[in-house]
């Protein structure tokens, strides 16, 4: 497959673990690098799905997988029959700032960074499992739960499914975990999680988001919730035990892997 980037580096399989590659790249849409941890399974069928996981402000591309072992707990369920093998993409949120929120903040794109740079990354890396019938989904926590909604609502032609763990709903709530100033977010459309979910209502992939009951965005996803509902937006929220930790995330994950597992092509 062509290189479609100034520069491609990925790791030696020789020294990776537990199916861990990672790979930079040279973005245009980020005026520099990005990195993307990538998780592909054992025996890899080919036009396999691809979930991609958003981690929060402060992170990068191992939030997910070394802070939650992912990856193993996708492994196990794999070997288990419980889910169709996928594969897993942890990019960078492109590292500006506290959490660039996956936004589209005018010379720099993070927003084209995910739905662009990170997939093409991925065919380019693995064109042997990765094809045109595959299926992606999009899922993240926090500032990546945010992002996971906003883009999986605007881009229905990319992916499947979408899921948000303890998400950030509007940009004021970046105030909790930045110190950026918020003017700084706001360049960009449909920045509240209900505008943009209301402003592509028709075409609506299905979606879920949780959240911890002793969580500081507890009430912020329960009016998300709410006005979802008055809008008549189908979708499924639901709360579990747990704050805004790796332990609630850790422990919740695979409520949304098994929900993309439900949308793919091919069921068990």
């Amino acid at each position: 497959m062509e290189n479609k980037f100034r520069s491609f580096e990925h790791s030696n399989p020789e020294f990776g673990t537990k199916n861990l590659s990672f790979i930079t790249v040279k973005s245009n849409n980020l005026r520099g690098r990005g990195d993307i941890c990538i998780y592909i399974p054992e025996n890899c069928p080919d036009n396999v799905s691809v979930t991609i996981l958003l981690h929060g402000v402060y992170g990068s591309a191992w939030s997910w997988a070394l802070s939650s072992g992912v990856h193993e707990q996708v492994d196990r369920a794999i070997a288990a029959g419980e889910i169709q093998p996928m594969i897993l993409l942890m990019p960078s949120d492109g590292m500006w700032g506290d959490g660039s929120g996956y936004l589209n903040q005018g010379e720099i794109d993070f927003e084209k960074w995910i739905i662009e740079d990170v997939i093409q990354a991925a065919r380019q890396f693995c064109p042997e499992f990765i094809s045109d019938n595959s299926q992606f989904f999009i899922a993240g926590l926090s500032m990546g739960g945010y992002g996971a909604i906003r883009l999986g609502s605007r881009h229905p032609k990319i992916f499947s499914a979408f899921s948000g763990l303890s998400s950030i709903t509007s940009i004021p709530e970046f105030s909790f975990f930045v110190e950026e100033d918020l003017k700084l977010y706001e360049i960009d459309i449909e920045l509240a999680l209900i505008d943009s979910l209301v402003a592509n209502k028709h075409t609506l992939v299905p979606f879920r988001f949780d959240c911890g009951k002793e969580d500081l965005l507890i009430d912020y996803n329960r009016k998300l919730h709410t006005q979802l509902l008055e809008a008549g937006i189908d979708h499924i929220y639901e709360e579990f035990e747990g704050g805004h930790s790796w332990d609630y995330w850790k422990n919740n994950i695979m409520k949304t892997i098994l929900f993309f597992n439900l949308h793919t092509n091919t069921n068990l």
